[in-house]
């Protein structure tokens, strides 16, 4: 799934407490959800007046004649049921699992081991395709077959939501909602071109397709594999398999680079190493003593080649020196854990098995320890420069830095004791 854009959506404006009762869309129907936000002090620009202030984009930009528009808006009500969404008295929802779940919990054995054993059955059934695509675009079958997993488990799943409804709900009343208008207005583009709307089945934040890309990717990234002229992600696997390889290779894939080692940290160095500020070459690293687990050699080629040390749970589970090809893979959905789990997934499908390394069990994320650890770590003169409540590099990073400046333990993880030390004056 994809995230980042934080822009303010200009179409969205604040009404005055005396237009609240505009706020529903009839007089006869009134959501829960939607009554709610009629309640408070600020009320929102009512949704179907915003979905035709998209028109005109819809038709300049993009090419959407008024016929499909209006089939595509007419009697369109919002989901407030999704994550991510700024409703004023409701907490925010977050369920995305990368930023949720405990680490041990994303990245699970059993799981990754099911679906490596689809993935070894799948790459000799498409063996002749996943070839091309590795001529094509130089991106290893195996990565490919694990974003297919990692994504639907290779078609198992199917999402549940409508992705015009969706899209248009996260551009009216999302966090991200500039974002979220551009990929409504592409899901409309796809509409124009005939796409039926009852393939467009997609997650909470708009994703479709057997490995998932949002509207906007289907215009930058597809790639027509069976050369029938139409890129089909939702039935055939080489189109999607193809498709995802034309993305990575568009963030950048180098070809014949791994993803990255896992690694052991030796005595003499911490976590708070970690992240793409300390980036350097492998020959680096190892000069300051880090090694493969396992007894495992470095290739003879990697020298040269830059990596930075990527620990997603801190001190409490496996370390990796991770390449531009792991940062390719978090471009397709920006999260370590994603990335890290899409990786030894393809590891696995090539013959690998698990971290030698286990995952620690340290609960689940927490936003609001995460997010007061980041303030803290900012008042402090840190390089914090979003305090989200989301944990990444470089959140572990700066942590671990405090924590090696101030003496204590370096875990690199979001603590309550973390969050009292850095409130101390």
């Amino acid at each position: 799934m994809h995230n980042g854009i934080e822009q303010s959506n200009q179409a969205l404006r604040t009404w005055r407490s005396g237009r609240l009762a505009s706020l529903l869309l009839s007089a006869a129907v009134c959501l829960s959800a939607i009554c709610a936000i009629g309640s408070t002090a600020q009320a929102r620009q009512p949704f179907g007046e915003f979905l035709e202030t998209l028109w005109p984009d819809a038709r300049d930009r993009f090419g959407v004649s008024r016929k499909t528009f209006e089939r595509a808006v007419s009697g369109l009500k919002p989901d407030m049921t999704l994550t991510d969404l700024e409703i004023p008295g409701r907490k925010r929802k977050v369920r995305q699992a990368e930023f949720t779940r405990a680490p041990s919990q994303y990245i699970d054995s059993a799981y990754l081991g099911r679906l490596a054993k689809t993935g070894r059955r799948l790459a000799k059934t498409y063996a002749t395709e996943l070839s091309q695509i590795e001529d094509r675009f130089g991106v290893d079958r195996s990565i490919v077959l694990a974003i297919f997993g990692r994504e639907t488990a290779f078609g198992a799943y199917t999402p549940k939501h409508d992705a015009i409804r969706v899209l248009a709900t996260q551009a009216w009343i999302g966090r991200r909602k500039e974002m979220f208008r551009e990929e409504f207005l592409y899901a409309l583009k796809l509409l124009e071109k005939g796409v039926p709307r009852k393939k467009m089945r997609a997650s909470w934040a708009g994703a479709m397709g057997l490995t998932q890309f949002l509207p906007s990717e289907f215009s930058s990234h597809v790639h027509d594999l069976g050369g029938d002229g139409y890129a089909d992600l939702f039935e055939s696997v080489p189109d999607a398999l193809s498709s995802a390889a034309r993305q990575l290779k568009n963030h950048g894939w180098i070809r014949g680079l791994a993803w990255g080692y896992e690694v052991r940290i030796p005595q003499s160095a911490d976590c708070a190493y970690e992240g793409p500020a300390g980036e350097r070459p492998f020959k680096q690293w190892i000069e300051l003593g880090f090694e493969r687990v396992a007894g495992r050699k470095w290739p003879d080629d990697i020298r040269d080649a830059n990596a930075y040390l990527m620990s997603p749970a801190g001190a409490y589970g496996p370390s990796f020196l991770v390449t531009d090809n792991f940062k390719a893979i978090r471009k397709y959905n920006t999260s370590d854990l994603y990335a890290t789990f899409v990786g030894n997934l393809a590891d696995r499908i090539k013959g690998g098995g698990n971290f030698a390394v286990g995952w620690q069990q340290i609960g689940p994320q927490r936003t609001a320890i995460i997010r007061a650890v980041q303030q803290g770590l900012k008042d402090r003169g840190y390089p914090i420069s979003i305090v989200d409540g989301f944990i990444g590099s470089n959140t572990r990073r700066e942590a671990g830095q405090y924590q090696r400046a101030s003496g204590l333990k370096v875990d690199c993880w979001p603590t309550p004791g973390l969050v009292k030390q850095l409130q101390k004056g």
